[in-house]
Order: structure tokens, then C-alpha cells, then sequence
């Protein structure tokens, strides 16, 4: 079974980079409110880690859309520079947020892993079985 992907790679890229703009305008927008208390500041949290993963969606689809189809986020530069940006994003929200931030943005991570790990050996089982079959 071969997934298809939802949006093209261009368009992907370009939803991403909006949307990580979007929240990260919101984050600024409700600093006061998001740091006003501890569920808050969770809050404040979780919307950083939100701007890790369409950070590191956008740069992942604009890298391959520069290198190649077969382009794969490696830990440094790409995850760790997404996840840098995204905990500024929240330490200038409140700093607990960081912290809150980091953890969510970890989970995600492991998350967004499991999902391409997946995605890859679905492709290349389908890929095998597509050699394997004799054409007359």
C-alpha cells in the first residue's frame, strides 16, 4: 500500500511557514495572558512546541524541495535549530514555558519519527513487492 501525501511539497512548505508565523504571532499577541498562570503557561508551552513542528515541517519540505525528493532532517543542523527557535519563541512568552516547551516539543518528535519510520518501510515493502512481480 503506497500512502499519497495530502499537499504537494510546495504547498506543504508554504502551509507550514504560515502557520508557524501564525502561532508564533499569537504567542506574542497573548504573552500576558499565557503567562498569567501555571495551565497558562502549559498552554504557552504546548503552542511553542506547535511552532517546532511546523518550523521543522517547513524546513524539512524547503530542503526538499532545494536537495532532492530524498532529503532526510537530521538531529543538527535542522531539529536542533527548530527546536532552538521554538523555546525563544516561548522564553519570550514566560520561562517556564521554555522548559514546558522542550518536553512537548520532544514528544513531538518521537511522534513525528514514529510516523516518517513507518511511512519509509511502507514505501520500500511496496517498492519490494512491485520488483518481485514478473511482467509477460
Amino acid at each position: 500500500m503506497i500512502m499519497k501525501m495530502v499537499l504537494p511539497t510546495t504547498t506543504s512548505c508554504g502551509v507550514a511557514s504560515i502557520l508557524c508565523l501564525i502561532t508564533f504571532a499569537l504567542m506574542q499577541l497573548f504573552k500576558t495572558q499565557l503567562g498569567s498562570s501555571k495551565g497558562m503557561t502549559l498552554l504557552g508551552g504546548f503552542l511553542g512546541s506547535q511552532v517546532f513542528v511546523f518550523g521543522l515541517t517547513a524546513m524539512n519540505n524547503f530542503e526538499n524541495l532545494i536537495l532532492g525528493r530524498n532529503f532526510q532532517s537530521k538531529l543538527f543542523p535542522e531539529v536542533i535549530i527548530c527546536l532552538l527557535v521554538s523555546m525563544v519563541a516561548s522564553g519570550m512568552v514566560h520561562r517556564v514555558c521554555v522548559t514546558t516547551c522542550f518536553l512537548f516539543s520532544i514528544v513531538a518528535l518521537y511522534y513525528i519519527n514514529k510516523i516518517s519510520t513507518s511511512r519509509q518501510s511502507a514505501i520500500s515493502q511496496a517498492a519490494v513487492k512491485s520488483k518481485g512481480k514478473k511482467t509477460n
